[in-house]
């Protein structure tokens, strides 16, 4: 079968034959469909620092998809050969304390797939039946292949309670934009999203009624005069990973103001931490999703009548990946999926 394989220590993938996998014990064989390129993947194709000191090679990447079940390893139930499929891409021990409390999401020996072991960048993938989400026929199939980022949006922005709250996102990319869409369908009543990116801005809006901010141009603070906020956010989404986005966060949080953070910083980020304790701010780090209760929610807002498509930019083959790698990094693109249905 075709992959995309992380086959040397430099930047690039390469797409290599390798042999169609055997589902082993607990697991399915999966015919993908379609997949969707992440950050993380970009990292790792870019071989970044933090790509270079995690990611063995060679190795498939990919974590993304939506696809089809052609074959059921032994001990299978409750799944049949032709369900269209979905997964979540964190792989748990089943063992630790979070795991036997049902807080899988938490496990420490998380493995990721496409990180810590083989990816879906392929024609075939097998997983364990427990990372298995049955999709509903009746959506757009393509959604499912970005699940996975909609999941991490959907975690972030209903950790805390966003009914009539004023929402502040820092980080306009896929996920960002995806969370501000799920802040003001569950209710917000402002939801300003920021960065300095006028392409993912542009994208934001056409995903729903916010207020984009691209802060070399505009403050906050006069954001909120126009929108006549007198306390501040009384939640903030970190989506950015960039520490002046975090600080600005901060420094316009009600008192009491809940951040959810999903964005990962540089280890030498500085924050004023006398603003987090006597502003009595809330910070929760965010990692993955919930399994399986954010994917319940995810399935149920789009059948509910949130419109995420917006957000999906680009369409390749998959043996065009370079192309979709390449419009990933140009920083002028949404979500970029790849198409497996058909050989060239």
């Amino acid at each position: 079968m075709d992959t995309l394989v992380k086959k040397y220590k430099e930047s690039g993938l390469w797409l290599e034959q390798v042999d169609v996998p055997v589902p082993q014990e607990g697991e399915v064989l999966i015919k993908i469909r379609k997949t969707s390129i992440c950050g993380t993947d970009v990292h790792i194709y870019d071989w970044n620092k933090w790509a270079q000191e995690t990611i063995p090679v060679p190795m498939t990447i990919g974590h993304e998809f939506v696809g089809e079940i052609v074959e059921l390893g032994k001990g299978v139930k409750d799944l049949k050969v032709g369900d269209l499929v979905s997964g979540e891409g964190h792989i748990v021990c089943g063992k630790c304390r979070n795991c036997l409390a049902g807080r899988r999401h938490l496990c420490k020996d998380t493995k990721g797939v496409g990180v810590n072991r083989t990816g879906i960048f392929s024609e075939y993938v097998a997983l364990p039946v427990s990372n298995i989400w049955l999709c509903d026929k009746s959506l757009p199939e393509e959604l499912y292949s970005i699940f996975d980022p909609y999941g991490n949006a959907a975690h972030t922005a209903l950790s805390f309670e966003v009914l009539g709250e004023d929402v502040l996102i820092t980080g306009a990319g896929p996920i960002g934009i995806m969370a501000a869409a799920i802040a003001k369908f569950s209710g917000a009543r402002y939801v300003v999203i920021t960065d300095i990116n006028d392409y993912r801005l542009e994208l934001a809006k056409k995903m729903g009624n916010f207020r984009t901010v691209n802060t070399k141009r505009e403050s906050l603070k006069e954001v909120m005069n126009e929108l006549g906020m007198k306390e501040g956010f009384d939640v903030g989404m970190e989506m950015s990973g960039n520490g002046i986005a975090f600080n600005d966060m901060i420094n316009h949080m009600s008192h009491g103001g809940k951040i959810a953070m999903l964005g990962i910083q540089d280890a030498d980020t500085r924050i004023d931490w006398n603003k987090v304790v006597f502003n009595g701010l809330f910070i929760k780090g965010i990692y993955g999703r919930e399994m399986f209760e954010t994917w319940y929610k995810m399935q149920a807002m789009i059948k509910a009548g949130l419109d995420i498509t917006p957000v999906i930019t680009h369409r390749y083959h998959y043996t065009e990946f370079e192309k979709g790698f390449e419009v990933m990094m140009s920083g002028k693109s949404g979500k970029v999926i790849l198409d497996w249905t058909t050989k060239k």
